[in-house]
């Protein structure tokens, strides 16, 4: 229980911590629940959605719920897509790039990035059909942190704990647990009517991803992670969004 409340504590800025306190060790686990806060921030973003839709024209609605899900992260995820992108592109070997992502300046490759980024989340939400905005947009919450949490537990660990960013190293998934934790986000999501064809670019896109960290980093850092839940799940809606026209 209280690793699961680790995961809402480090991936939301709910202050969860004024009632409870959780000790480090706890939060060595949280990529078994990280799925389970996806439920929350995504069901928040479609909420603001369906609320501000109901007296503004869609796409202002659609730019308050991405508002709405960076207040209720803490733009943590954006804030590693950023640092990625500064270092993948301005660094040109393992070691720079490492030390270019953990520098807390934004450059102009972060800077571009964002801008595309959220660009283009903002038109896939827009374009989604009405029917199945809510499911789409609580399933590629879910499905993308479901994925990126399997695909870096085959990673190594590129810096050591003591020169990470939140000083914490994440231990190896328990199949077990983190199993019947997929099939229970699974079924929930079937029940509520979400589309799977997403899944299909979204582990393209991961096991892309897995590559390419390993290539240049041999491992990943939280940026890494923060990048591929936001690329994985863009793939999803970019998947979501064919199979909705076809």
């Amino acid at each position: 229980m209280r690793t699961l409340l680790a995961a809402f504590m480090m991936f939301t800025r709910l202050p969860l911590w004024r009632w409870v306190e959780v000790d480090k060790s706890y939060y060595k686990g949280i990529l078994h629940y990280w799925c389970i806060v996806g439920f929350l921030t995504g069901t928040v973003t479609w909420g603001v959605l369906w609320l501000a839709s109901q007296v503004l024209p869609l796409l202002p609605s659609c730019i308050l719920a991405v508002a709405a899900r960076l207040l209720l992260t803490g733009a943590l995820h954006e804030d590693g897509l950023a640092d990625f992108f500064d270092g993948f592109g301005g660094g040109h070997d393992r070691e720079s790039r490492l030390r270019i992502m953990k520098d807390s300046h934004i450059g102009s490759y972060g800077v571009i990035g964002l801008i595309v980024y959220f660009m283009l989340y903002v038109s896939l939400l827009y374009s989604l059909p009405s029917g199945c905005l809510a499911a789409s947009i609580i399933a590629a919450d879910v499905l993308s942190k479901l994925i990126t949490a399997a695909m870096i537990d085959t990673l190594p660990y590129a810096r050591t704990e003591e020169t990470s960013k939140t000083k914490v190293l994440y231990s190896r998934l328990n199949y077990i647990r983190f199993n019947l934790i997929t099939a229970g986000c699974a079924a929930i999501l079937f029940f509520i009517g979400a589309s799977f064809w997403g899944l299909i670019p979204a582990l393209a896109m991961s096991i892309g991803l897995r590559f390419y960290f390993k290539r240049k980093l041999n491992g990943y850092t939280g940026d890494c992670c923060g990048a591929a839940v936001l690329f994985t799940e863009t793939a999803f809606y970019i998947g979501t969004l064919i199979a909705c026209q076809l």
